[in-house]
């Protein structure tokens, strides 16, 4: 299962329901992915096919969005 958290445009932010414990967060669009760290800072882990600008917008959407990621990673995965 991959839960949605939101969207922006085209851009799909969401998690996998089955991966690691670290709080993070997958960013999904026609033009590639993303995956950013939201703790212990947001930081990029890893992209494919996304402009550097393209990462800087991701990048900051999700610094804007931070709280309601955690809450959302919370109510899925601890109830």
């Amino acid at each position: 299962m991959s839960p949605t958290v939101f969207r922006v445009g085209n851009y799909r932010f969401y998690f996998f329901s089955r991966e690691e414990e670290r709080v993070h967060v997958h960013v999904v669009s026609l033009a590639g992915e993303a995956k950013f760290w939201i703790e212990p800072i947001i930081a990029l882990a890893g992209y494919s096919g996304l402009s550097k600008r393209q990462l800087g917008y991701l990048q900051k959407l999700v610094e804007e969005h931070k709280n309601e990621i955690v809450k959302a990673w919370k109510k899925h995965f601890e109830g």
